[in-house]
């Protein structure tokens, strides 16, 4: 872990004179981009640096403790416990900030689910884990919007996907969602009052923003012509009609309306990347696509994250062996106890793919 900081601080400090060089500085791209990269690093380096002051004040206080004047040794072991108590608040936030930063943690999302395997009483529990994020929405300040919904004839859902925005965080706190909830109760239809099993998946995806096309001049081709009218009359005879091919894509725009070079070529650049826009984000919108069917499996039994016990009242998180005996509360939108333990679950397997020495 303090190879990987020592690293991290070396990469800092790297930067901050790269900043200060002519060479980056007349480049604005290039600037933006480092000092980005400075941004982000200088909480993870300051609470290193500050680390690093404590541990050489505790050492400065074992040397006292091994002094032999018995009241600077009294002292100094008072000092020790309250830096020792700072280090170690501060070692548990460098863990913290060492986790690989997810760029989507701060987006909105897009949420979806579907009834699985179990009929009627898997459309009936899929209306139950969407009051469950419902009211968790709610309890948190987000906003929830249904954008379609399907329903069954037992008033259960078929399907649903929703919209939730927050100030902050909300993918954070759902992205592991995301796979097949199983749920084991007597449904209200059964009269012989038997157990079933049946099946909902969950699908959290963070919500698409515009994507920004740079595109770079040297992808670019760009021929001049004359502008010409209707049956081929010659409109002028300069050169001021524009042909602009983007290279990677193929795609070719001409523009000759305007009697300008110049704002023919404008307007020729607004329309490739009106263009290049469309075509990223339909690339975009497979991936999530993708991304989705990846997510929610099939809905069969045996592919679950997480069950829902009736009888015990109790839910039980596969994935990290956790379970809570709270299934009322956790229903009724209060699983903030099961996120935290998923979550902290994952960041630490994140941690130590971070810390690994290669």
């Amino acid at each position: 872990m303090f190879d990987k900081l020592s690293t991290v601080e070396s990469r800092y400090e790297e930067l901050t004179a790269r900043l200060g060089t002519a060479e980056i500085q007349s480049d604005p791209a290039e600037y933006r981009k480092a000092a980005k990269a400075l941004s982000d690093l200088e909480p993870l380096v300051q609470k290193y640096r500050e680390y690093k002051d404590v541990q050489k004040d505790i050492d400065g206080a074992n040397e006292l403790v091994r002094g032999s004047d018995a009241d600077m040794r009294e002292l100094a072991q008072e000092e020790l416990k309250s830096l020792t108590a700072r280090r170690d608040r501060l070692f548990g936030e460098l863990k913290v900030l060492l986790v690989p930063k997810d760029p989507n943690d701060e987006k909105n999302v897009i949420l979806e689910i579907r009834a699985g395997t179990g009929g009627d009483e898997a459309a009936l529990f899929a209306g139950d884990l969407f009051r469950m994020y419902s009211r968790y929405a709610e309890r948190q300040g987000w906003k929830l919007e249904v954008l379609s919904s399907s329903e069954s004839g037992v008033g259960g859902i078929k399907e649903v996907i929703a919209s939730i925005e927050g100030r902050r965080g909300v993918y954070s706190r759902l992205k592991y969602e995301s796979g097949v909830h199983r749920v084991q109760r007597v449904p209200a239809t059964e009269a012989s009052g038997r157990i079933h099993t049946s099946t909902a998946t969950v699908a959290v995806l963070p919500e698409a923003e515009e994507v920004d096309i740079q595109i770079n001049e040297k992808d670019l081709r760009v021929d001049t012509f004359c502008s010409s009218g209707p049956g081929g009359q010659s409109v002028n005879t300069t050169y001021s009609a524009v042909r602009v091919t983007h290279i990677p894509t193929g795609v070719v725009v001409s523009q000759q309306d305007e009697k300008s070079q110049i704002k023919n070529r404008a307007k020729a650049m607004k329309v490739l990347r009106a263009r290049l826009y469309e075509m990223e984000m339909r690339k975009q919108q497979e991936a999530i696509a993708k991304e989705r069917r990846g997510q929610v499996g099939t809905g069969e039994r045996s592919e679950k994250i997480r069950t829902y016990n009736f009888p015990q009242s109790r839910i039980t998180d596969h994935r990290i062996n956790f379970t809570t005996h709270r299934l009322h509360d956790v229903l009724e939108g209060d699983p903030g106890e099961i996120l935290d333990q998923v979550i902290a679950f994952f960041n630490a397997e994140k941690l130590k793919e971070a810390t690994a020495v290669s």
